[in-house]
């Protein structure tokens, strides 16, 4: 085999993990609207990442040894934690409490790697590519059209608000990836980052929704368990898969699967439905996520769920 083709065939997208990613990313747009109607919304993030937290300091402990890192490093990780998995989470729940659907939840978050683009040519003056700014114009247009005139069956203002304020965690959280530099072992940046995310939220959800936050108590174990064990820790390693084959940005290649996935879920799980205008819209937007990600040379990677 020449070395050409070795290379090539060592950067080939490892397709039995990237769909199994897919498949765990989405189904955590269809676990939070499930979860939040068990639990109050910030008191279920919390604790998603409390136990997933303890999990995966565990697993770091066993299989990595001690943390060994400075003071400098271990502050700028947790920050960047908390932006891209705290804020993040908290805002897209909140989200999903008032009404948004999982689609359309999904249709936001996958213009992350080509907002996160954007805001590296305008905030670091990185180079952006055309089919970067052109599929994140499509893919705008694409959510647009799925809203439609009809705000309030999105969640309202209060719950478009929350999802956008969510994306925007999501991609500056992403850009923070750039801050720590080399950072400690992925399995130990993981467990600080999930958690600094547990205990604010979890003042933040007491003094907001009380002391029984619970609606469900059987809903709100499995829908918690799922969150925190399938798509935090599950999510984690096969990112870990896809990265080691492909480089960091392994996850945003394969990010525009994201919204139809979720959208054949919704309709099998929670029995939403897509209207016409709402499917073309959903195509568009794929489409130009897609575009965006293919074409793109420089479009940044994608933090676990």
């Amino acid at each position: 085999m020449s070395t050409q083709t070795a290379r090539r065939a060592d950067t080939t997208l490892p397709w039995v993990p990237a769909l199994a990613f897919v498949l765990v990313w989405s189904s955590g747009y269809i676990a939070g609207p499930y979860g939040v109607t068990a639990m109050k919304p910030l008191s279920l993030v919390a604790w998603r990442f409390v136990v997933a937290a303890v999990i995966v300091v565990l697993l770091a402990r066993l299989l990595r040894g001690p943390l060994r890192i400075d003071r400098g490093t271990a502050a700028r990780v947790a920050a960047t934690g908390f932006v891209m998995n705290g804020l993040q989470f908290a805002a897209m729940y909140l989200a999903f409490d008032a009404g948004l659907g999982a689609t359309l939840g999904a249709l936001l978050h996958s213009l992350s790697p080509v907002l996160t683009a954007v805001l590296a040519g305008l905030l670091l003056k990185e180079r952006l590519t055309r089919f970067q700014l052109v599929g994140f114009v499509v893919g705008v247009a694409g959510v647009l059209l799925v809203l439609g005139p009809d705000v309030e069956e999105a969640g309202g203002p209060v719950g478009i608000g929350f999802a956008v304020v969510g994306v925007l965690a999501l991609s500056f959280g992403t850009l923070g990836q750039r801050w720590i530099g080399h950072g400690p072992d992925p399995l130990w940046s993981a467990a600080i980052q999930f958690g600094v995310s547990g205990p604010p939220l979890l003042v933040l959800a007491l003094v907001l929704e009380g002391t029984h936050p619970v609606l469900d108590v059987e809903k709100a174990a499995i829908s918690l368990a799922y969150l925190a064990l399938v798509n935090s820790i599950a999510g984690l390693v096969l990112l870990g898969v896809l990265v080691r084959r492909r480089g960091a940005g392994a996850a945003a290649s394969v990010f525009f699967l994201m919204p139809p996935v979720t959208a054949l879920m919704a309709w099998l799980v929670l029995g939403e439905t897509l209207t016409l205008r709402e499917g073309v819209g959903l195509l568009v937007a794929v489409v130009g996520v897609a575009v965006a990600t293919r074409g793109g040379s420089a479009v940044p990677e994608e933090p676990p769920t």
